[in-house]
């Protein structure tokens, strides 16, 4: 893979609409902005290919929206993998790049040998949507699957959102010969257009978790199969591999669908955190419980949960008594 392939294909996430189905859809590679979410940890392979896998689908889901701040997605469990959060922040620009984040909570002496989906317990899947200062946060969860993360993902917008979802996804380490080897992720989402089904409307059923078949009606099921049954056919090389752009693999799967592509977005890796928020989310506190957290050397610490970084700082300085003490 050449230089300027790399900066052409990855870490971009490219919109497309196959006008004969009325189906929406994303495809997005990852690479360097991976490689920034990963290294700040020294994660086991489990872990990293579920972290890996989430960051691929919060940067897919990501894009999807209109988003003015932030998307959260969250996994809680009750397995080895107890949390993994995912933070996806829209452009701050028009032109501008999307910036993503993504850490893992685990018991290391519980991670098996199976799979990394086997790490995760019972538990479910949340997205969170922070559109800003003076905006309502939104929150839905949905049940985890046992088969993958993306499985939790497509429940999530069946339950929730009444909208027909598919992710296929692929991510594993790259052995390129002229490269190092480093954790490679991509993958599809498709997503019939917005429209509640009257199975949805009825709320009719058992109460069982809802397919994406659920929410169509026979044309429009019709449409949604063909077009599963098509991106089923797609490989690991197609998704990760340096050989096709993005939009050759949509070709290839939806010709006859008539795929249109629009912008593609951008995606760095990027953490929001600073000394001036370490502060500001002390400044509830009051002189004697920053007491309680100084240590032996007298400091206040903290340190970033996604990105590493380390903040020191004077106790006198924090907390809502700091004017009057300082």
């Amino acid at each position: 893979m050449t230089n300027a392939n790399s900066i052409g294909w990855d870490d971009t996430v490219l919109p497309f609409q196959l006008d004969n189905s009325d189906i929406r859809g994303r495809i997005a590679r990852l690479d360097t902005a991976l490689a920034g979410i990963l290294k700040q940890h020294n994660y086991p392979p489990q872990v990293e290919a579920l972290v890996a896998e989430m960051a691929l689908l919060a940067s897919l889901i990501g894009q999807t929206m209109k988003l003015r701040w932030k998307l959260q997605l969250q996994v809680q469990s009750k397995g080895p993998v107890r949390m993994i959060a995912t933070d996806y922040y829209g452009p701050e620009f028009d032109g501008g790049p999307a910036r993503i984040r993504a850490y893992a909570s685990y018991d290391e002496d519980r991670l098996t040998d199976g799979a990394p989906i086997e790490q995760i317990g019972e538990g479910y899947f949340a997205v969170m949507i922070d559109q800003g200062k003076g905006m309502t946060p939104y929150q839905g969860i949905a049940p985890l699957s046992s088969e993958s993360l993306s499985k939790s993902a497509e429940g999530y917008f069946a339950q929730s959102e009444q909208l027909p979802t598919r992710f296929e996804l692929s991510f594993g380490k790259s052995t390129t010969a002229d490269a190092p080897e480093h954790w490679r992720a991509g993958g599809v989402m498709l997503q019939h257009m917005p429209k509640a089904s009257p199975f949805a409307a009825k709320a009719e059923g058992v109460g069982e978790i809802m397919q994406p078949t659920d929410l169509l009606e026979d044309d429009e099921k019709e449409n949604w199969n063909r077009v599963n049954i098509l991106l089923d056919t797609v490989d690991d090389l197609e998704l990760i591999g340096p050989s096709l752009e993005p939009s050759d693999v949509l070709l290839r799967l939806f010709h006859e669908e008539l795929p249109r592509v629009f912008d593609k977005q951008r995606v760095h890796f990027g953490c929001t955190c600073s000394e001036e928020r370490v502060r500001q989310s002390l400044s509830i506190y009051s002189a004697q419980d920053i007491e309680t957290m100084t240590t032996d050397d007298g400091r206040v610490t903290a340190d970033c949960q996604f990105c590493g970084a380390h903040y020191d700082m004077d106790p006198v300085t924090v907390g809502f008594e700091a004017e009057k003490d300082a």
